[in-house]
């Protein structure tokens, strides 16, 4: 069974309306039900509040239903964002730092100045990429 069969099985077992736990919840009401119908999912915070306002376990809430595990995978897992978000920042300082050292080495060349632009660019996607994430 999905999330959003298991939540909405369980809030009316439970009797509760969606305003209501929308309101223990601190959501809108809409938001109950996108994650009842599964257009959205509920971040990790909420399923701790639902399990424990339904009064089920996390495990039986949670167990088979692999979309959900791998959006609380994702959303959770802020060490990796951060640390990827970090490298990208450090590596274009370095980058930075390294054009402006040998600035006058790569105006010699052509082909030095095509590839710190590429190198550039590349670094500067990537980081604009990892900032875009962390939104």
């Amino acid at each position: 069974m999905e999330i959003g069969a298991k939540l909405k099985d369980a809030r009316s077992r439970s009797g509760l309306t969606q305003e209501y736990v929308a309101e223990a919840v601190q959501v809108s009401r809409q938001t109950i039900s996108n994650w009842e119908n599964e257009r959205s999912y509920p971040d990790i915070v909420s399923v701790i509040k639902l399990s424990d306002l339904y009064n089920i376990s996390l495990d039986e809430l949670l167990k088979g239903d692999e979309k959900m595990i791998g959006h609380l995978e994702e959303s959770t897992n802020i060490v990796n964002s951060n640390r990827r978000l970090i490298t990208a920042v450090a590596v274009n300082i370095l980058f930075l730092i390294l054009f402006v050292l040998f600035n006058g080495l790569i105006a010699r060349s052509t082909y030095l100045i095509a590839g710190s632009i590429a190198v550039g660019v590349i670094s500067t996607c990537t980081l604009f990429y990892q900032i875009i994430l962390k939104l």
